[in-house]
């Protein structure tokens, strides 16, 4: 049980890890951050960004390689994602205007994140 607990540990303390890196890439980009580990009753989104007039939904992949970290992102969590997307905009209607994207960012060890721009369409 206590290995278990350090693995959670340590999971959550690499994600954490990396959010905060994407969230830098994203500063560096001209993104501005407006939420994040945001929790909605459809689930949680890991980044909102904006820049200009489109609103970055941004999930968060950390994985020990590059193609684990892409292939992360099932159609399920697409779904949710969505949806709590939906609840964010609903609940902020300044932003009613603005072009809603998904995308994904890959974090893996001793790397700067990849950033895949519009990586879905509902």
């Amino acid at each position: 049980m206590a290995e278990l607990d350090a693995l959670r540990r340590r999971a959550e303390f690499f994600g954490r890890l990396a959010e905060g890196l994407c969230r830098l890439s994203l500063r560096l980009k001209g993104y501005r951050i407006l939420a994040t580990r945001l929790r909605t009753p459809m689930g949680e989104i890991d980044i909102v960004a904006k820049r200009g007039r489109t609103i970055a939904i941004v999930e968060v992949k950390a994985r020990n390689d590059w193609d684990t970290a892409n292939e992360a992102v099932g159609a399920r969590q697409r779904g949710r994602l969505a949806r709590a997307a939906h609840v964010y905009l609903a609940a902020n209607p300044r932003y009613a205007g603005y072009v809603l994207r998904f995308d994904v960012m890959l974090v893996t060890p001793w790397a700067w994140p990849r950033h895949l721009i519009d990586a879905w369409r509902i």
